[in-house]
């Protein structure tokens, strides 16, 4: 058993815990304060709580309200420029998990001296520079539960010249605050999406090489709840407790990707999302998975894995690892996203083999954590598969 465990970041966790904010010592006197370009944010709220609050505990901000789904680069670089033209010492991110990534690498770049976003990518065309100047401290406040990057240095970066969507690896987040009051609003099927996303991670990792006896613990605590809470978040939106199961669920996974790690199914993902950025990640994930799983359980790596997660999905009598998918397909129909097709976003399987090579070139490491070696040829016949 081998693990590293460094999960630095004050977690204000359950319903309310927004307000809490104002009592918080802020790590800076002024806040660039990152929101999506779209307007939940605005018109449910969280806006005008995290504003009072900031005021409350003496920070001034200035809000950067230009975030997209899939972050880009330039974007993201607009948001750094921002901070720098302001004097901002810190950053907020408030929002889901496309926020909260980019206030993570915002958070990274701003202090450095020179250079653009993408000359600090570690991996596909990235420049590969070190971070010579320490990240700014920043707080993340989500507004979804998908990513777990609220407790997470990480933040995923899209080129839209190359098409390339990678992980940028940047400082932790010196408080988080998840309040599921914030979620209430999420429509049903982003709520899917999202949960689906947190869920993932906590497979994956429990899959990968690398698991661990501590990232289990976070990983099956993770898939239970979101198998017996997810239907419910979507079905009702203001069921408070499913809503705060799923959070739990969702910093669960974001635990589990800090002392384990996910396997090339996200690799997968993020080239179908890197080459169409409308496709929401959790949509994408759930498109591929039945496929992506089925092939690994082909290869009889990890039989009793398999096993076991059917049964924290519910099935307790899971004998196979066919009885996984059997609970994943379950999930997916109580939840409304069992139909999804690639075709609804523009996707095409002439583009299968380039995403293949970008998968691998872009996130190859996440290859590096699969039990069995992927082959192109293998990466390709999942996304034919998926396809409809």
């Amino acid at each position: 058993m081998s693990y590293t465990w460094n999960l630095p970041t004050k977690v204000l966790f359950g319903p309310g815990k927004v307000k809490e904010l104002a009592n918080e010592e802020m790590p800076g006197k002024k806040a660039l304060l990152v929101i999506s370009c779209g307007k939940s944010v605005r018109e449910n709220g969280a806006l005008a709580a995290v504003e009072k609050c900031l005021t409350a505990a003496g920070a001034e901000y200035v809000v950067f309200d230009k975030i997209q789904s899939n972050p880009l680069e330039p974007t993201i670089m607009e948001g750094v420029e921002c901070a720098r033209q302001n004097g901002c010492d810190f950053v907020v991110g408030l929002g889901g998990g496309s926020v909260l990534d980019s206030a993570t690498v915002i958070s990274a770049v701003a202090p450095q001296v020179d250079g653009r976003v993408w000359d600090y990518v570690q991996g596909g065309t990235g420049g590969g520079r070190p971070l010579a100047e320490k990240p700014l401290p920043y707080i993340e406040i989500t507004t979804s539960a998908g990513t777990g990057s609220e407790v997470d240095c990480w933040g995923v970066v899209t080129n839209p010249q190359s098409h390339e969507k990678i992980g940028f690896q940047g400082g932790y987040p010196e408080l988080a605050v998840v309040d599921p009051e914030l979620m209430l609003s999420v429509p049903p099927t982003f709520t899917a999406y999202q949960g689906f996303d947190a869920l993932f991670h906590s497979v994956e990792g429990y899959l990968s090489k690398f698991c661990n006896e501590a990232a289990e613990m976070f990983e099956l605590a993770a898939i239970r709840s979101i198998a017996q809470y997810l239907p419910r978040a979507v079905r009702d939106g203001s069921d408070l407790e499913a809503r705060t199961k799923v959070a739990f669920a969702n910093t669960m996974s974001g635990y589990s990707m800090e002392v384990c790690s996910c396997v090339s199914q996200h690799a997968m993902e993020h080239a179908l999302s890197g080459h169409h950025q409308e496709l929401p990640h959790g949509a994408g994930l759930i498109m591929i998975s039945k496929a992506y799983f089925g092939r690994w359980i082909d290869e009889h790596v990890c039989d009793e894995r398999f096993i076991e997660l059917a049964r924290a999905l519910g099935r307790a009598d899971a004998r196979t690892p066919e009885d996984f998918l059997a609970a994943l397909s379950e999930l997916m129909e109580a939840c409304g996203v069992d139909d999804l097709r690639m075709s609804d976003y523009g996707i095409e399987p002439q583009e299968f083999a380039q995403m293949a090579v970008d998968a691998k070139e872009t996130m190859g490491v996440l290859f590096f954590c699969d039990r069995f070696e992927m082959s192109d040829e293998d990466v390709v016949s999942i996304y034919e598969k998926s396809y409809r």
